[in-house]
């Protein structure tokens, strides 16, 4: 019963949130080759939406427990946003995982759907900008931190990346998140937890080309990583964007961080 209560609500509110913006949104499945399964998705298209214009493509990652619908609810004017800035909005299912490529799950190896088999659809379905310069890629919470994992390593594939509340150091929480069903637990398996957290890819960026944003608030509980890695970035002379603000781990400090994000990536994609 739980279940369908469920599938009813998701029912009724995406066709509310279609209803209210009243502009071109889709709910696509795409299939992924590597997990051999239908990945849900929200595509969002600007208001005017041309097949004969190209538009730059923005991917908005979940935290962990949601799921593609997740930044509608927070976010429900993301259509007037994807009008705004005449940008197509990509919210892909990533279920829990992190989006990594688990090296002990071979069902979830969601970095590759986003990095490759989401993006292929995009570019194929859609008329999108098919380069990095018209990519980028960012989240809240887990989603933060595959913003970042994402496209520090996958620069050929995202041009920009971001970050809000992200879990960008996995290490201090062992036990959260089901991460150990990903990656074993840390105690047997450190290397797996060294090699898939992100305070470990600074090494990777490539200062000339670093189009990074990361925004965290003093309340949260990934605050003191995330300063972390500011400091790291700083230390490597790498640019990025770094707003800290008050606020906490919550869906109303990520509808209003996505406003900066959304800016900064719209800047970035008219950049000449």
């Amino acid at each position: 019963m739980k279940t369908i209560l469920r599938s009813l609500f998701v029912s009724v509110f995406l066709l509310s949130f279609l209803y209210v913006s009243a502009q071109p949104i889709d709910t696509v499945s795409v299939y992924s080759h590597k997990m051999g399964i239908d990945v849900k998705n929200l595509v969002i298209l600007p208001k005017n939406y041309n097949v004969n214009q190209t538009y730059p493509v923005l991917y908005l990652l979940h935290g962990h427990g949601g799921n593609h619908i997740s930044w509608a609810r927070i976010k429900p004017s993301l259509p007037e946003e994807a009008s705004r800035y005449n940008m197509i909005i990509v919210c892909p299912d990533g279920k829990n995982s992190w989006y990594w490529d688990s090296p002990i799950n071979s069902k979830s190896q969601f970095e590759t759907y986003v990095s490759k088999e989401l993006v292929e659809y995009m570019d194929k379905t859609y008329s999108t900008v098919k380069s990095n310069k018209g990519r980028a890629i960012t989240g809240f919470s887990m989603g933060g931190h595959g913003g970042l994992w994402l496209g520090i390593r996958h620069q050929d594939v995202f041009g920009a990346c971001g970050s809000m509340s992200g879990g960008v150091d996995i290490r201090p929480f062992p036990n959260n998140w089901n991460m150990k069903n990903l990656l074993g637990s840390y105690n047997e398996n450190p290397n797996y937890w060294n090699e898939h957290t992100v305070m470990n890819l600074v090494k990777l960026i490539k200062p000339s080309t670093a189009n990074i944003i990361i925004d965290c608030g003093v309340d949260d509980f990934f605050f003191d990583v995330n300063e972390r890695l500011h400091r790291e970035l700083m230390l490597n002379k790498i640019p990025h964007d770094y707003i800290v603000r008050p606020g906490a781990h919550n869906g109303a400090y990520w509808n209003n961080a996505v406003d900066y994000q959304i800016l900064y990536f719209s800047k970035y994609f008219n950049k000449k």
